[in-house]
């Protein structure tokens, strides 16, 4: 037994009692973390703009910050990026973590010195929550697998660059380095699948004992110890604890990787963004995630219903209710206000506050973690079809997480009224397209955790005749043109062009 296993659960048991002081004064924390936000911002380019110095209240913080995005944000986020200090928050940051922008490219997420701790902490109590709950040191002398992105970073005008993971990677505590996989060298791999096959090599005579990572990833890695062994998961590693996940819906993946395993385990999930770590789970028997109310983010939610009205309900955690759908909007220590990350969540609980993530605002495509949304969708069909003869009726775009043979793929419905020529140049033109708007649906692409888009041509009539079927033809009533579950996609295999 190794000394950090000795002192595990006391640690844990000390770690968890300090969470659990603000998560039992819920209102207090915020409002702490509300005044210092203000406070330490109030001389920055945008804190000077919208009056900080005369905010005391959340009331006076409304009427002076709108709820907004990246692209609300872009003049302020365009003159970090370019180097400049004081425009958001105090100083540069850290790092900009690049994500798929939704209108206009990527996007350059700011991390600064007083918010990268908290992406750390918060992972690190998800485990010690876990210790404190079972009981159960075992896993900490095991191997520790973090399946993520490169660390490799690059330089944007004196500000490091990279993905949100591959930033993590670089602040793995010491007393864990020895026993984190895969190896720094193995991790750098860009190309996914050669990366996997480095990662089998590595892992398969250790003794893992937690995984951690994206569902679909970790799914590709679990096949390939399979093809490579003809073995369980659970005969490799008998003493895989839980698996560790977040940023996609876990649901599709449970059966197959109970499957691949070969066993039930614990699962932990977390809600960390590039924006910052949200919430993770810290109870195997209660429902939700505790929400992080001590992460230097000041938290504000909109009834999803009303979110599109001119002037929407606008809370803070003090007055919400359980079991309504709010879209969730972040005030933080990176210098992010009002920021609607897209996110829909919905509150189990708000003794302490958990929620659960129930989807995006607008129709999206995220089974993989790549964010498509329409928007991208309905520019790669007009940019295929232009200047062509090709003209589409109705389409509907959604993920196949367990084909039958091959990738996993987005599967494109679509009813031509002019079909082209040749289907498949047509679908790489599309996937091209795609993959030129999407960071995220490139590098699945590239790293061959996805292969390129699949079209069904949709017999002519097929989708009115679908929405009849449901008894939704006519009036108001809209096919989604994208779903990120198989609902609809399941029916349409019914009314395809044979």
């Amino acid at each position: 037994m190794s000394i950090k296993s000795v002192f595990a659960i006391p640690f844990a048991k000390i770690a968890t009692k300090r969470v659990l002081k603000w998560a039992n004064n819920p209102h207090k924390t915020q409002d702490k973390v509300f005044k210092k936000l203000i406070s330490k911002a109030k001389n920055t380019a945008f804190g000077k703009d919208h009056d900080f110095n005369k905010i005391v209240t959340y009331d006076d913080f409304k009427k002076r910050v709108k709820v907004t995005d990246y692209e609300g944000l872009r003049k302020y986020a365009d003159r970090v990026v370019a180097g400049e200090s004081d425009i958001l928050w105090p100083g540069k940051p850290l790092y900009f973590a690049k994500t798929s922008g939704t209108t206009s490219g990527a996007k350059y997420i700011p991390i600064t010195k007083d918010s990268m701790p908290t992406h750390i902490k918060a992972a690190r109590n998800a485990l010690l929550f876990y210790i404190v709950e079972k009981n159960n040191r075992s896993f900490v002398d095991g191997k520790m697998m973090f399946l993520q992105g490169s660390p490799i970073l690059t330089n944007k005008n004196g500000v490091k660059l990279g993905r949100l993971s591959g930033i993590v990677a670089h602040y793995v505590p010491k007393y864990l380095l020895k026993n984190r996989l895969p190896s720094w060298e193995t991790n750098c791999i860009e190309d996914w699948d050669t990366k996997v096959n480095a990662i089998v090599e590595e892992t398969i005579n250790e003794d893992m004992t937690v995984i951690s990572g994206i569902p679909s990833w970790v799914q590709m890695y679990f096949e390939k110890l399979h093809e490579k062994t003809g073995k369980k998961v659970s005969e490799i590693f008998p003493n895989l604890n839980f698996f560790v996940y977040g940023g996609v819906n876990f649901e599709p993946y449970k059966n197959k990787f109970e499957s691949l395993i070969g066993k039930k385990i614990d699962y932990i999930e977390l809600y960390p963004a590039s924006e910052g770590f949200i919430a993770y789970q810290d109870s195997q028997t209660e429902k939700g995630m505790l929400l992080q109310l001590k992460s230097g983010i000041f938290y504000e939610f909109i009834p999803a219903n009303e979110f599109f009205d001119d002037n929407p309900t606008r809370i803070s955690i003090k007055d919400v209710k359980t079991g309504v759908n709010y879209v969730i909007i972040l005030n933080t220590t990176a210098g992010l206000w009002g920021y609607n990350i897209g996110d829909t969540v919905e509150f189990t609980s708000t003794k302490p506050y958990r929620i659960i993530v129930t989807g995006r605002i607008k129709h999206f495509i995220s089974a993989f973690g790549e964010h498509v949304i329409g928007k991208e969708v309905e520019k790669a069909l007009r940019d295929a079809t232009k200047d062509t003869e090709i003209n589409i009726s109705e389409f509907s775009v959604a993920p196949q997480v367990n084909p039958e043979n091959g990738l996993p793929y987005h599967e494109w419905f679509i009813e031509f009224e002019n079909e082209p020529k040749n289907l498949e140049d047509f679908a790489s033109k599309v996937d091209a397209y795609m993959q030129a708007q999407n960071v995220y649906y490139f590098d699945l692409i590239e790293g061959k955790v996805l292969q390129p888009l699949i079209i069904r041509k949709v017999k002519k009539g097929g989708f009115h005749a679908y929405m009849k079927s449901i008894g939704k033809f006519g009036g108001q009533n809209k096919i989604p043109q994208l779903s990120d579950n198989r609902k609809i996609a399941d029916i349409l295999q019914g009314f395809l062009k044979k």
